[in-house]
């Protein structure tokens, strides 16, 4: 039976959201021991190294458009990582920010829909409220007040939106009309290459912001085989592998509503921060993360139909 690239896109992107959801684990066992934007700054760069290198005749083709194109692409990343490690650093459960950070699920759409005239369905907005109604709850720790750390996990929640738009965007070819014509065509970036500048770009400006505003004395010295090992894992495994896969898997797919099997990543991250960390959610924190899953599910109910319909059919 050969598969089609939409089946394929699915099956990769659910390999990507388990490799996420163990960068989770990497990623906060490294902020204990070493300052969170020089962690992502070191973890994207080597990981860009490793993939410039694999592609370097590849990279050298690239023209000037396709070049602008995947340097915004991490540009719009690299804050969206920022807010992220920060979110992480704050110390919200990695459950919490498993879910808060799934939000880009609802958002993509509306963002796709708002900058670049995408289609929505209607079950886009009808999952906003949803997703509210969950903040609500989760903000229900301290009055009816949301903590620091989640409002980074939220931003970030934006930029990885318009991230997965962008880079959706560049890994296909896209036609730009005028009224009655085609009037430009803008070629897609490679996947390799798209993605090595991409990370690059992220190392870059993160370590940019961690120059100015973090302490790098003492991090040589408190170099240990352990922060080493997480760091190189999260470069490796967590960084080069996840995001080669999750830029192949969007190229294989040119809707940006492929963003979806992301859905599944807080469940998994959530499941390994029980088992890793012994994390346990409080009773309104479970309320609130069971609540954005439903709207995770409701922007996504047609795609679960027609899953359900294929399989009765064959």
């Amino acid at each position: 039976m050969t598969l089609s690239n939409a089946t394929k896109a699915d099956l990769w992107l659910i390999v990507v959201t388990i490799l996420a959801a163990i960068s989770w684990i990497f990623s906060k066992e490294a902020v204990l021991l070493m300052p969170p934007l020089l962690f992502i700054s070191s973890r994207f760069i080597l990981a860009g190294i490793v993939l410039s290198i694999v592609g370097f005749r590849q990279i050298k083709l690239l023209n000037w458009h396709q070049y602008k194109q995947a340097i915004a692409v991490g540009s719009v990343f690299a804050v969206g990582m920022c807010f992220w490690i920060m979110g992480l650093y704050s110390g919200v459960s990695l459950s919490v920010g498993g879910f808060l950070t799934s939000l880009a699920v609802v958002i993509s759409p509306a963002l796709a829909r708002v900058l670049f005239k995408e289609a929505a369905p209607f079950t886009t907005w009808l999952s906003m409220p949803v997703a509210a109604i969950g903040l609500g709850f989760l903000s229900l720790n301290s009055g009816i007040e949301i903590e620091t750390g989640q409002l980074f996990f939220i931003a970030a929640s934006f930029f990885f939106a318009l991230f997965f738009i962008l880079n959706t965007r560049a890994a296909n070819h896209r036609e730009i009309g005028g009224l009655d014509e085609v009037i430009d065509i803008s070629e897609k970036v490679p996947t390799l290459s798209l993605t090595a500048i991409t990370l690059l770009t992220v190392g870059v400006l993160s370590g940019c912001l961690s120059f100015a505003m973090e302490e790098w004395d003492g991090v040589v010295e408190s170099l240990t085989v352990d922060l080493l090992a997480w760091v190189l894992a999260s470069a490796f495994i967590g960084t080069a592998a996840r995001f080669f896969i999750q830029t192949h898997a969007q190229s294989l797919s040119s809707s940006s509503h492929g963003v979806v099997i992301m859905v599944v990543e807080p469940i998994w991250t959530a499941l390994l921060a029980a088992a890793w960390f012994g994390e346990r959610l409080s009773g309104h924190e479970l309320i609130g993360c069971s609540i954005i899953f439903v709207a995770l599910i409701i922007i996504r109910w047609s795609m679960i139909l027609n899953v359900f319909k294929s399989s009765k059919a064959s």
